[in-house]
């Protein structure tokens, strides 16, 4: 991801920590030897009918209650919760949920969508600091 917790500040750093943490072990934990596809929990549960989906929307939505408890914007967040619909609804789709499950990698999405956001917004506050 491109926005790493160097470039996030102060009480954002730790919390842009566990988004990148989670995100990569929902969509990218394990590498398929031979072919190199990466694979997370996201794609492992969404193999249980109902259940998986249903755990890995929480997943989704840790991301984006981190991303709000750190001011992302309303818009921003909407972006992220129809990322997780999106992901949730059509993942439950068996057989063709699971490929998109590994293709669209929400968590991913949000991550990045996150960490952008309060990079932004320790930008922000960085000039306010400047500026005073």
């Amino acid at each position: 991801m491109t926005h790493t917790a160097e470039t996030i500040t102060g009480q954002h750093a730790h919390r842009a920590k566990r988004i990148a943490r989670v995100a990569n072990a929902f969509d990218s934990k394990f590498e398929v030897p031979g072919i190199g596809l990466k694979l997370g929990y996201d794609s492992i549960l969404g193999l249980i009918p109902g259940v998986g989906d249903a755990i890995t929307s929480l997943a989704g939505g840790y991301i984006i209650y981190h991303a709000a408890m750190a001011g992302a914007r309303k818009r921003i967040l909407a972006r992220m919760a129809f990322n997780t619909f999106l992901d949730s609804t059509v993942g439950a789709i068996p057989v063709l949920g699971d490929v998109f499950d590994m293709a669209f990698r929400s968590n991913t999405r949000n991550a990045k969508l996150a960490l952008k956001e309060m990079s932004r917004k320790s930008a922000e506050e960085a000039e306010r600091e400047l500026v005073e």
